[in-house]
């Protein structure tokens, strides 16, 4: 049955592989940070994503474009620090292997070498596919997104549903094929057509995790700080809050002001 989610043996780019041909979901969450990684590491999830998505949950950006390959290692190196059991795989950032195939490879060196991740993960499709055997070539596990490509969000004119008309899914399915032939391990499928995601994972080898993309997927993804109900305001179709970390928080730290302010902490039991 490969590496299932009981099995304490770290889980790594082919576990994703082995788990899609025993029908077992993979679980994937994102993290940026040494304590968030220990927890959701912890907690028994299959893989942690260190997602550009660093440049608008961690710094404010707008969207994920402004973010480098400096600030990529430093997350992914503290993700990876916590990490004892699941499979880390690190966003290459936006103009990280758009410029060339030398480029591309070079940059996922340098990633896997600083920062100890498992795999990459890099948006497109047949552009990109010469890149991708490239870094494969080189030792490295990639992972592939289609869909909605962040990166690209310029392009595309904003966070719409992608793939909905016939040319568009076309090109989704032969991106996917050309990312499967070159040999990637997971290709994530971001607001896509539920039909169309579940089409693609019985074409494709590799596994995909979707997010918005319907439950015909091999897995699912999602922000850490949209599931755990931290960001406000943000609620598009796709995502479940499965808790309301943001009450919580705000409710300790008033507690706290609450307790300072009355003089009740610390108490003679806390001071030395």
């Amino acid at each position: 049955m490969g590496y299932l989610t009981t099995d304490k043996k770290k889980v790594t780019a082919r576990t994703l592989l082995e788990m899609k041909a025993a029908g077992e979901k993979i679980t994937q969450m994102t993290a940026y940070d040494y304590t968030t990684a220990g927890i959701i590491d912890a907690a028994g999830i299959d893989s942690i994503l260190v997602g550009d998505s660093a440049s608008n949950v961690m710094a404010g950006n707008q969207d994920t474009t402004p973010i480098t390959v400096d600030e990529m290692i430093y997350h992914a190196r503290a993700v990876v620090r916590a990490c004892r059991r699941c499979l880390v795989v690190c966003d290459m950032p936006f103009g990280s292997y758009q410029v060339s195939r030398e480029d591309g490879i070079r940059n996922a060196i340098r990633i896997i070498k600083e920062t100890g991740a498992g795999a990459v993960k890099m948006e497109g499709g047949t552009e990109i596919v010469d890149t991708v055997r490239g870094i494969i070539a080189a030792g490295i596990p990639v992972v592939g997104h289609l869909g909605l490509t962040p990166q690209s969000i310029h392009r595309l004119g904003g966070y719409g549903l992608r793939a909905k008309e016939e040319a568009e899914a076309q090109k989704l399915m032969d991106d996917a094929l050309a990312l499967d032939a070159a040999g990637v391990s997971a290709i994530t499928l971001e607001k896509v057509p539920a039909a169309l995601a579940a089409k693609v994972t019985t074409l494709v080898k590799a596994a995909t995790i979707g997010i918005g993309a319907g439950n015909g997927t091999d897995g699912q993804v999602l922000v850490y700080a949209d599931a755990l109900g931290m960001t406000q305001g943000f609620k598009p179709k796709f995502l479940r809050h499965f808790a309301n970390v943001h009450q919580c928080m705000t409710d300790g730290v008033q507690a706290y002001i609450r307790c300072v302010k009355e003089s009740t902490f610390p108490s003679d039991a806390e001071s030395y």
